[in-house]
């Protein structure tokens, strides 16, 4: 295995951070590029009273990063069960205090992973302060990323579009430099419309996508999100992908193979309707047809009943079917 590949991973929420725990038992030269649209819980408590970007899924990334299991690593998760302090987290408190005293968000991140000695790096897929917007099939439009998938669930609707404040925030130059640099590039996996597709949305990130050498390889979900992609198929998901963005970049897509048992499928579907995701015969013709090979492989662990990737079974089939073939 190349040890030394240089990978960016692009997404954010907790497939994400579940994916980078697998990922770095392989390489140490990961770049994961996070999406910072969150406005909910302890992230969107810390955003709205100190104006400072979310820094939630940061957070979780570096946790998954960090070299060993230590206590730091579970102060960092830790959130606060009573008082003032209640449902906050300590690691978003930590970095919202590094903020402070640098006065640079960035800065925070950097001196967070020197205290975690993560292997890596992790950095927002922009330094502006985006929010993320839902227009319906019915033409309702909901503002705020985590009010969407709620309002979708409780009205019974389907989203139609997503799309940031900001036409084009600017992207952090090393974010671009890693992905010009990288010898392999991931998307996902990850909510489809909150975690995936900001990324997405700014143009100089699908652009330096587009003219990457390397190959960018989307990790399919393994269920159907409730209040984002209800009744969808995997190919639903790119086409998605698609009207948001120009993405003539993808080379190939991993997606679970592996039944999963009939007790587990129906506590999903009794609790929110989510479904698993697999590939039809149809899905696998029209993505080779885009030029997307398909690969499909037993990519799920289950336990008490929830279903997540195995980030090691993924991450072990992605670099042993990787080669350094870079496109010209």
């Amino acid at each position: 295995m190349d040890s030394d590949l240089k990978v960016v991973v692009i997404g954010g929420g907790t497939g994400l951070s579940i994916l980078l725990s697998g990922l770095k038992q392989f390489t140490q030269s990961i770049t994961a590029i996070v999406n910072v649209v969150d406005d909910g819980g302890s992230s969107g408590r810390l955003r709205e009273d100190l104006g400072m970007l979310p820094p939630g899924d940061i957070r979780a990334c570096l946790v998954a990063l960090a070299a060993t299991e230590s206590e730091l690593q579970k102060i960092f998760q830790y959130r606060f069960k009573s008082g003032e302090l209640e449902g906050q987290n300590f690691g978003n408190i930590f970095l919202a205090a590094m903020n402070e005293v640098y006065g640079s968000f960035e800065t925070a991140i950097e001196k967070t992973s020197d205290i975690l000695a993560i292997q890596g790096r992790v950095m927002p897929m922009t330094l502006e302060d985006v929010t993320l917007t839902a227009v319906l099939t019915d033409g309702d439009i909901i503002e705020g990323e985590s009010k969407i998938p709620l309002y979708v669930r409780e009205h019974g609707k389907h989203i139609d579009h997503v799309h940031l404040n900001k036409k084009n925030p600017k992207v952090p130059p090393k974010a671009i430099e890693a992905i010009q640099d990288a010898d392999l590039i991931l998307i996902g996996p990850g909510s489809l419309y909150t975690s995936i597709m900001p990324n997405l949305l700014i143009e100089e990130l699908t652009d330096a996508l587009r003219k990457a050498k390397a190959p960018v390889h989307y990790l399919a979900n393994v269920m159907t999100q409730p209040g984002e992609t209800d009744g969808y198929s995997i190919y639903d998901h790119y086409v998605a992908m698609k009207k948001h963005a120009n993405i003539d970049f993808l080379d190939r897509i991993y997606y679970n193979t592996q039944p999963v048992p009939q007790s587990v499928a129906e506590h999903y579907y009794n609790i929110n309707k989510a479904m698993p995701l697999f590939m039809t015969g149809e899905e696998i013709d029209a993505f080779q047809k885009e030029g997307i090979v398909p690969f499909g492989g037993d990519f799920i662990d289950i336990k008490k009943n929830y279903i997540r990737h195995d980030a090691y079974k993924l991450c072990s089939i992605i670099f042993e079917n990787h080669t350094r073939v870079y496109k010209t």
